[in-house]
Parts: structure tokens; sequence; C-alpha cells
């Protein structure tokens, strides 16, 4: 990078690296430094003992007071900010004080990462804090943070632009400490989750993330080739089929926090990169698994927050079990005053003109009744509710109803108007499953590129025989906005997947020297602002021009001779 595409805290900051470094300053020591405290568990012993333990802590420096020969900064490491007192004399043993009036006053500055050996106190305004006898840099900044400015509890200058803070998740974890909350609540939930299955025998496995059919969901995949192999694979979108092989297999339960990839939309609620979490269980059926999802929710949400009420956007939502439980057609009825029940799909298509919906050809039955269903009915249900008994042909992988066989036994969990769990009686006849494949083929005929694909081996495997099994999918990433009060799914992913950042023009070096401009002055072009020989040319006033690269020179000591106005003038005819 050319020292005239850096802004001036930048090179500032150089600067001051160099001359750190010229003081002997390890600027990035290797050595392992050795932290015994941090700065929530300091204020809270000290508040209880009053004792002036010793402590070593090491964090950023996210303010700095300097006063003469002693001066405060405030510390933050991974659990909070602690303040520190510095002195001059404290960390300058004998009469060399440089390392405390240059090196500390002068060339550390908010960013840097520090080590700080001494202990805890309390000043005379009250307040906890570590009294310094040694500071060591750990590590220099050099690029300026986003200065967050407080005064009487409000906040200026914040860093809250959403794409900003989403495609440098790393700065707003420094500046905004309360997004970490999100992502340890987050681990929360998983933790949590996993107690729960292990705790009932439940054994976690993995299963893989690159397969040659595109199983277990109906959604559009990404597709990449093996070069040794030379064929083509496929992310997964599900591992639904070989968790149910490893039933086949012989396992009573098993489950997986799998990493998913759809080649969908991106929207405040879905990310083509997604976390799922999905469990089967031998011999139970979607009436048990209703009972064992409500308890393990509830359960999760008392271990991260504490209490079954969580309020979400202007929604206060209770997770305390039992939750209500509809059935699909008698949602659709409810809430759209049609009975759909039995009905083919011509008069599926019917109703749908009726309630002004959009359709094409290529929606069969099963996607017929699922947008009826989404357009007008999901978001009605904001507290959690089970809608169950799904038609046949919204549910490929699924039992067919004990009682109805235009129907399968399979429920999705609502919340604040979302899927956030789906499950199933899993379908274990061989038969059946080959015959589902099947009519899902002739969907793809007709242009429908979610339809599911055939995966003859997963056939395969249920021919050797699978006992009865349930098994439920959840997605992690929506739970967690909703135990977090997050709208927005950006907010719950540390990486969320973006639009490529729309880069600014700039012209290479020889077409400003096709102008008849020195090389050397180039990047002094640039930092005028004039990225292109078109934004060079559009100037009108050439005396205004030949101040300001004068003047860049000047500043930057590049040592250039100047232009006249009439090279300048050569430059833009």
């Amino acid at each position: 990078m050319s020292y005239t595409e850096l802004t001036e805290q930048e090179i500032i900051r150089r600067n001051s690296l160099k001359e750190l470094e010229n003081l002997g300053i390890e600027t990035y020591p290797a050595s392992e430094y050795k932290v015994d405290s941090y700065s929530v568990e300091i204020k809270k012993q000290f508040e209880e003992t009053s004792e002036e333990r010793p402590v070593v802590i090491a964090g950023r420096i996210m303010s700095r007071r300097i006063m003469g020969k002693a001066s405060f900064v405030e510390i933050q490491d991974s659990k909070g900010r602690i303040q520190v007192y510095i002195s001059r004399d404290d960390i300058c043993e004998g009469e060399d004080k440089t390392f405390y009036n240059t090196a500390f006053k002068k060339l550390m500055d908010i960013g840097d990462i520090v080590g700080v050996e001494g202990y805890v106190f309390r000043t005379k305004t009250g307040e906890i804090s570590v009294h310094t006898q040694k500071l060591t840099l750990l590590s220099k900044s050099i690029r300026p943070l986003p200065v967050v400015k407080s005064k009487d509890g409000k906040q200026f200058d914040a860093f809250t632009d959403p794409e900003q803070r989403y495609r440098q998740r790393y700065l707003d974890l420094i500046v905004n400490p309360q997004v970490k909350d999100t992502f340890i609540k987050r681990s929360g939930i998983i933790n949590s989750m996993r107690s729960f299955f292990t705790n009932r025998g439940y054994l976690e496995v993995d299963t893989p993330v690159l397969q040659s059919i595109p199983g277990g969901a109906a959604a559009r995949p990404f597709i990449t080739h093996h070069n040794a192999l030379d064929i083509p694979l496929y992310l997964r979108i599900a591992n639904e089929l070989y968790l149910k092989r490893l039933i086949v297999g012989g396992f009573e339960g098993v489950f997986e926090f799998s990493r998913n990839f759809r080649n969908e939309g991106m929207d405040r609620t879905h990310n083509p990169e997604f976390t799922c979490m999905e469990i089967y269980v031998a011999y139970k059926d979607y009436n048990w698994m209703m009972n064992f999802t409500e308890e393990m929710i509830e359960k999760v949400a008392m271990d991260v927050n504490g209490v079954t009420d969580v309020q979400l956007g202007e929604n206060m939502i209770s997770f305390k079990r039992p939750f209500a439980r509809v059935r699909m057609v008698d949602a659709i009825k409810e809430h759209t005053g049609f009975d759909i029940e039995g009905m083919n799909e011509e008069e599926l298509r019917e109703v749908c003109k009726k309630l002004n919906m959009d359709v094409d050809e290529s929606m069969g039955k099963g996607k017929l009744i699922d947008e009826i269903f989404g357009e007008n009915c999901e978001h009605k249900y904001i507290q959690p509710t089970f809608i169950y008994d799904y038609p046949k042909e919204m549910s490929p992988l699924t039992k067919k109803h004990r009682d109805n066989p235009d129907m399968t036994e399979r429920f999705e969990l609502m919340v604040n108007g979302k899927e956030v769990a789906n499950a199933y009686s899993e379908l274990n006849d061989p038969i059946d499953q080959l015959n589902r494949f099947e009519d899902q083929l002739k969907l793809q005929e007709r242009g429908d590129d979610e339809a599911m694909f055939i995966d003859y081996d997963f056939v395969k495997a249920l021919e050797y025989g699978m006992p009865p099994t349930s098994g439920m999918g959840i997605g992690i990433d929506r739970l967690v906005m909703m135990l977090t009060n997050n709208s927005s799914i950006q907010d719950v992913l540390l990486f969320p997947q973006m639009k490529p950042e729309l880069k600014e023009k700039v012209d290479s070096d020889d077409k400003f020297v096709s102008l008849g401009i020195a090389p050397e002055w180039v990047d002094l072009i640039r930092k005028a602002g004039f990225k292109t020989v078109e934004d060079l040319k559009a100037v009108d006033n050439v005396n205004k021009l030949h101040q300001t690269l004068c003047g860049l020179n000047k500043k930057h000591k590049c040592g250039l001779v100047n232009p006249t106005k009439e090279t300048v003038t050569e430059w833009l005819s």
C-alpha cells in the first residue's frame, strides 16, 4: 500500500510503530503473556473483599486521560472494561523515564493491546481500578478505531451502520461490546441442546458436507466439482438421509449440528449458509417428538435467559409448555375460509385465484398448499404453535397418517410468524419412499428446481429395514434470533454473507502517464481525489489543482520537483 493511500492518522501510527521499534520496544512480541484476572471478576471480588491483591490483565486501550506524571486508561478485555492507573515513576524505575514520557504518552494509542501487572485498588472517586507496576505493549494498532463518545449515558458517533458492522464484525465486537452477548448466548443455546440430547443417551455424529446427491430437503443446491474424481458434487442442503442411514445401522438416537447451504434468496431471515440441528430417534413418532421439542425449547430458554418469557420486537413470547397444536387444514380454513381437505390440484389453483395469489404451472399440489399457508396463515402464529398433519404432496419423506392416507404425520413449530422446527414420523416403507421420490422427479421435469433428487442408495438402506423413527430439524439461527430479540439473521451470524462491496474505479498508472504526468506524481494525484483520468480532466480550476498537488508534496515529504501551472494545464488539455 502506498503511503499516499493512507489517512493522516494511519501514517502517524506507522511512524509511531517505527519509533517504538527504534526505542527497542517489541511491538508484536511472540512470548506468552500469562493473564490471571479479568475485569468483571476483579470488580466483583474487590466489592466483596476490598483486598488489594496483585493481578495480571491484558486488553485493548479504549480511552486515555494523560495528566503529566500520571494517567488513566480504560482497558477492554474479553469480559468487560476496567480502569487502569499508570504512574511514571511506577513503570520507569531509575532516571530514564523514556518509556512513560515517550513510548506511553506519545507513541501508544487507543486500540493498542497492552498487558498490565499491578494490584487492585479504589481511587479517590470510588472507582475500582488496577494500579500499574509494569506495562507491556502486546500489539500495536496501526489503524484507528471508530471513536464512540458517551455523555450522560448517551452515545455519540456510534458504529451502527449495519453493512459496515456485518462486513467488519471484528470492529463491531470491539466498539459495540454488547454484540458479543448475542454470540455468547448462541453458544449457550447450542450447548444446552447438546446436553439435553446427550443426557438421554443420543449420539452426536458428523455427516458429509460434500454430497453426490443433494437430498433431505426441497431446495436449490450449490454445485462444485471434484477434480480428482472428475464428478460434480453438491454442498449439503440437509443431513437427514445420512442420519436415517445411521438409524438403519442400529443407533437408537443420533443428532448433528450441521452447516447447510442453499443457493436461494437472502433476506432478514435467510442466509445461504446456515446452521441446523437434526435429531432422529428410533421407535418414536411425531406425537412423542412434539412433547420432546417443547420440553427442549423450554429448557433452552431457561438455561440461556433464566425465564421462559422472551421479548421479541413488540411481542412477548412464552416458551412455557405446553405449546398450542393446530392441524394445517384447520389453520387454512380458519384464516382463509376455505376447507382444502381432499381438494385436487385444479381446485387448489382456483382457491389461489380467489385469494389473489400468484402461482405458476411448475407448482404441484403440495407447493400450492404450502403457498396458501405461507401467505395467509403462517404470520398469524405468534406464540409457539405446532402446525401438524400436512398433506402428503408436501412431505415426500414423511410417513402417511395412520388415520388419513391423504395426510402425513408431520409438524412444524411456528414462533412469531416463522417456522422454527420441522418434524416427522419418518417414512420407512422403501416402496412408498421410491414412489414419492419419483413424484418429485416429475415436478423437476415441470420446472420445479427445488424438487428433491432420487437417492437410490437411501432407498436401498430402507430396504434392509429402518425401525419406526421420528426426526426433527430446528433452525439454530432463527432460534437464536428469537431468544436474543434480534429481527435480522445477520445479527446472529458472526460473518453473514454479503453482496460484493462496490469498488471505486481507479485508472492504471499508464493512463495518467499518457497525459504527460511523471510516474512519481501519480500517487499524489490519486491522493488529491482524482482516481481516474476522467476525474482529472473534469477539473476547471487549474490554480487550485496546482496548489493542492504542491501542498501534498510538501505535507507527505515526497521531495518531488513541483510542476508549473503551465505543466498542469497541459495535463488537462
